[in-house]
């Protein structure tokens, strides 16, 4: 049942087998050059140093469909001590988080004898909610600044990697979980095989565990490929995790298509011969990723069409208001924003400043592009004609936060899947 291997890296870092199956991993899904680590953001006192970049291809394993970053870097060098993202930041996740909190309270009955178990818990946005409802919970999170960060909401965590030998010790612990939350957690894991059998060893014999992922069948719909960075090692489709999981000795019984991140997929698993039945959305959704052509080499191949195309409408726009004498400023600066402005060559010439909530950004550079950014008070004071909305999976939540941009006639720029100008 178990993939025994590791995959076979290069002198370049560079795969050169599947990480899960371990065959030649030849099919090439993206080439977007050479990018920097997108959440390595420049302090100013680095302004004038240089930086390193890095491959940034994406192929897909003929065998078992899984798409995969092809430059490796490690785990340890991308999510250090000084790691930028705070899930709290956004008022749209922390609704999704005590949504998702209530409804899986209710559909597996967890009580006060319970336990909830978050890898990558991050700083504690969604296991508040668990706490609050009077459960036992436990986050794995490997980042100190936001474990502290949950740590200091009085939440339990350990700072730690997940992984096969951690879910074995902390069932030993008395930490068998009821509930196994890993959001947004699985395309980041180096070893996908570990991380998945070390679910297997952590969850109790009818436990659930559900993982949120950036489907790949919507973000090749959309053209979204500037999710695609060093710190997603894989970007999955429900052909691919059904594989992955099986070959743990667990099962995919239910799946959820969720608006998050421009489009994202809830696995719900449990272990093989558990008691779950397997409910008609795992079958809808495997025929749907089949019907758009994911088992078909020409859908991987002819996608970086699309790619160009997105990336010309934006350049084309920018271009054009640059030349009417326009100001532009960028609100967000997630991972995305890092890819997307690389790639497109589009740098602190066409974009005049950014703006981001999280303080751990203000005072840096965007990294690459090197985009100074500011608080988002920033943006009364400059009072820029366009707002280039990076983030924009929360253009909606963004756009009320800002609304205020219209009294000086501010206008919004919605990058993806196509460069448009929203009021």
């Amino acid at each position: 049942m178990q993939q025994t291997g590791k995959p076979e890296i290069n002198s370049a870092s560079a795969l050169k087998t599947c990480r899960h199956c371990l065959q030649p991993l030849v099919l090439q899904l993206a080439d977007l050059g050479f990018s920097p680590v997108a959440n390595d953001f420049i302090g100013l006192a680095q302004s004038g140093e240089p930086e390193v970049h890095y491959p940034l291809e994406v192929r897909v394993c003929d065998s078992c469909l899984l798409a995969q970053v092809v430059h490796q870097l490690g785990a340890r060098d991308l999510f250090r001590a000084d790691y930028t993202y705070y899930s709290s930041h956004s008022s749209t996740w922390l609704e999704h988080a005590r949504s998702y909190v209530e409804t899986m309270i209710e559909r597996l009955r967890l009580d006060k004898n319970s336990r909830v178990v978050e890898i990558a818990s991050n700083d504690g946005y969604l296991l508040q909610y668990v706490k609050q409802a009077g459960i036992e919970c436990l986050g794995i999170e490997p980042t100190e600044g936001p474990a502290a960060v949950a740590r200091k909401a009085g939440l339990e965590v350990r700072t730690e990697f997940f992984s096969e030998q951690l879910g074995r010790d902390l069932a030993n612990e008395g930490w068998g979980a009821d509930l196994l939350v890993a959001n947004n957690v699985l395309a980041h894991v180096p070893d996908i095989n570990d991380f998945v059998r070390g679910a297997k060893a952590l969850l109790n014999p009818e436990g659930v565990a559900t993982y949120e992922v950036q489907h790949l069948l919507r973000l090749m719909q959309q053209n979204q490929f500037d999710t695609i960075y060093h710190e997603h090692f894989s970007y999955l489709s429900l052909l691919a995790a059904e594989r992955i999981f099986h070959a743990a000795g667990l099962r995919i019984f239910a799946v959820e298509s969720l608006t998050t991140h421009g489009g994202s997929v809830r696995f719900h698993v449990c272990h093989a011969d558990a008691a779950w039945d397997t409910e008609p959305s795992v079958d809808a959704m495997r025929d749907e990723e089949r019907r758009y052509g994911l088992e078909r080499r020409a859908t991987y191949t002819e996608w970086s069409s699309q790619i160009r195309k997105t990336k010309l409408a934006l350049v084309q726009l920018c271009m054009e208001l640059k030349k009417q004498g326009k100001s532009i400023a960028a609100y967000g600066a997630p991972a995305k924003g890092v890819t997307l402005l690389n790639y497109c060559g589009i740098g602190s010439d066409v974009i005049d400043f950014a703006v981001d909530r999280a303080p751990s950004k203000q005072g840096k550079l965007m990294p690459g592009v090197r985009v100074p950014i500011y608080d988002p008070a920033h943006l009364q004071k400059a009072k820029p004609d366009f707002i280039l909305i990076l983030p924009w999976n929360l253009k909606e939540e963004i756009k009320e936060q800002i609304g205020n941009a219209r009294e000086w006639g501010g206008q919004f720029i919605v990058p993806v899947p196509e460069a448009t100008i929203e009021q």
